[in-house]
């Protein structure tokens, strides 16, 4: 997209020396009209065109603070960006519109989705943006339209006019996650094993979750400096159910594990027992034995232990 931005090449001085001249006219004014009441009509005259010429200086005085930027229109047209940091003086017919480039902050709610297998979910975003190109945020979107949805007129007033973005923005990251949680899943399934999840893709679904709003975002000019998901959630008609379906998972994964040592410390135990000759097993005792030991290391309660004083013949 082409960028329409430029600086702005108009007549700019210093705001102190035109103060200088301003309060200097001023004086000179009501000097002139108190003396020319009782010398000359043409003193007075002079008076007054000192008076005006001082007001007329007034309104164009700027100041521009670090990271702000004032877009400069004389009468309907884009004349450029001034970004100068200082207090300076301008055509008074031309208006400028104050415009705040540092970054800022968007902490969103929660939004209901669809993930890609149909299961609602709660995701949040935070957001970090900021403002780089002047001339697409002021004239490529409606900012009056956008300022409507937090209740406030856009004027020259930056906070209002920042208002009107950050609205903006609001709405363009809901749809933009909307799109990016309907392609994974919430958390891995039997289905879908090799895929990247909402759950544990973290890198892959931050940058493209940035991706989708910068690209929906550049056409109001501003610039996404960092973008991630920062809550995830299953909605709650079904969290209580995902819950006990990831227990269940959980556990049946500790009883493979659990059953997996077993049977690898029962196998320990049998060639200890025929390496270092303790004692004769037939198969009937071997299988007795595996059973017990299976029972014992397999069980959640804690085993009584029986002393067996008789012989292995009992």
């Amino acid at each position: 997209m082409e960028n329409k931005e430029f600086k702005f090449n108009g007549l700019i001085i210093s705001g102190f020396i035109m103060l200088f001249v301003f309060l200097a006219l001023l004086i000179l004014g009501i000097y002139l009209l108190v003396i020319g009441i009782d010398y000359s009509a043409s003193i007075v005259i002079a008076g007054v065109v000192s008076l005006v010429l001082s007001f007329f200086i007034l309104p164009g005085f700027v100041q521009v603070e670090p990271n702000e930027a004032r877009v400069m229109m004389f009468f309907g047209k884009y004349r450029g960006t001034f970004t100068e940091v200082g207090f300076y003086w301008v055509n008074p017919f031309i208006i400028t519109k104050r415009l705040s480039l540092r970054a800022r902050n968007l902490n969103a709610e929660p939004i209901k989705v669809n993930d890609k297998i149909g299961n609602p979910v709660l995701i949040g975003l935070v957001l970090v943006w900021k403002l780089k190109d002047t001339y697409k945020a002021m004239f490529e979107i409606d900012a009056q339209t956008m300022a409507q949805g937090v209740g406030v007129t856009v004027g020259k007033d930056v906070n209002t006019i920042m208002l009107a973005f950050e609205n903006f923005v609001k709405i363009q990251s809901e749809a933009a996650l909307r799109q990016v949680a309907g392609q994974y899943a919430y958390d891995t399934t039997e289905s879908n094993r090799d895929e990247i999840t909402l759950r544990d893709g973290d890198a892959t679904i931050n940058s493209e979750l940035e991706e989708k709003l910068t690209d929906r975002l550049q056409m109001a000019g501003i610039e996404i400096v960092e973008a991630r998901i920062n809550y995830l959630a299953y909605a709650p008609e079904i969290a209580a159910v995902m819950l006990r379906r990831q227990q269940a998972s959980a556990i049946i994964m500790a009883r493979e594990k659990i059953v997996e040592g077993a049977v690898s410390m029962v196998k320990m135990a049998l060639d200890k027992l025929s390496a270092e000759g303790v004692v004769e097993l037939d198969d009937d005792k071997k299988a007795s034995m595996v059973s017990n030991l299976m029972v014992v290391l397999c069980g959640d309660d804690t085993v009584q232990p029986v002393v067996n004083t008789g012989t292995l013949n009992m």
